[in-house]
């Protein structure tokens, strides 16, 4: 499809059991996944929103490395894993809530889904609504389907590198609205759009921040929580994220691959695409999310923002 034409994908009824076999390297194959996905995580993004507006359901204990965790993000997992297992041929999940042995021989995995049940878990306890459910289609090491749902709209935003990439919003007459999602052209749209977190600062970032602005003179800056910004660039929304705090990899596949399906790019302080399970550690390498990846600026920025 193309252009800004809507529309209505038929609903999946639920209990149903898909189990499609996917081929090895047909992308195109992916597009009969989506109404099933969107089912899924609108099952288990029911489940969050009801502990979400359950006063004092937002309870959480810590992890190891001290992040939060909460009831939600469990159920959430739980629904996930199960749907994930059932939807296509079986492959491995590595979820953000997985157990270390669960994950044992994730190394040996060539095809599997990378999932974050609820990212954003301290904006769904500070009560901003700036969460999502992230699941990305991993074939090796490399993003080929990304899905970030919003609960509590009901809304997705699915990206197919190589295919396109789209937004759906649940209606209430039992379908989804679907519309076609591009990132825009700098040169075209000013200011530029600087995407963000609130919660993270730092001085590579404000070092960043100033180049930015001495090359481009003034720019807006939107801060949002969550997996949200990837769905903003993604939509003509922004122009640029750069991530110089820690994060994981579930936290960023199914951005990158929804990014690159609405042409831009998630690259690495290197210049690379982000690659996933690659290494020991599950964090992820810090990152520069660009709307117009072929435009000079991103050329020029210097050594002191990169190394």
């Amino acid at each position: 499809m193309s252009g800004w034409q809507t529309r209505a994908m038929s609903w999946v009824p639920r209990d149903v059991t898909i189990g499609y076999a996917l081929q090895d390297n047909d992308v195109s194959d992916l597009q009969i996944l989506i109404p099933p996905l969107l089912e899924l995580c609108d099952r288990a993004g029911q489940v969050i929103c009801g502990h979400y507006q359950q006063p004092g359901d937002t309870a959480f204990t810590s992890k190891g490395d001290s992040s939060p965790v909460t009831q939600a993000d469990l159920d959430s997992h739980r629904i996930l894993l199960n749907g994930l297992w059932d939807l296509a041929d079986p492959m491995p999940v590595l979820s953000e809530e997985c157990s270390a042995q669960e994950l044992s021989d994730r190394r040996n995995w060539t095809r599997f889904w990378m999932v974050d049940p609820l990212d954003g878990t301290k904006e769904f306890i500070g009560g901003t609504g700036e969460f999502t459910i992230n699941i990305a289609l991993i074939e090796d090491s490399r993003p080929i389907l990304g899905l970030l749902y919003v609960p509590l709209t009901r809304q997705a935003f699915i990206g197919i590198p190589g295919v396109g990439a789209w937004r759906y919003q649940w209606e209430e007459g039992g379908s989804w609205d679907e519309k076609p999602i591009a990132t825009r052209d700098i040169r075209a749209n000013k200011p530029l759009v600087v995407l963000a977190s609130r919660r993270h600062t730092g001085p590579r970032i404000e070092r960043c921040l100033s180049w930015l602005r001495q090359q481009c003179g003034d720019f807006e800056r939107d801060n949002s929580g969550s997996a949200l910004k990837f769905c903003q660039m993604a939509a003509g929304q922004g122009d640029f994220y750069p991530r110089f705090s820690p994060c994981s990899e579930w936290d960023v596949a199914a951005g990158q691959a929804l990014v690159e399906a609405a042409g831009g790019a998630v690259i690495g302080l290197d210049g690379e695409p982000l690659r996933y399970n690659c290494r020991d550690t599950l964090l992820s390498p810090y990152f520069l999310a660009i709307a117009q990846p072929d435009n000079p600026l991103w050329q020029q920025i210097p050594a002191e923002v990169t190394s």
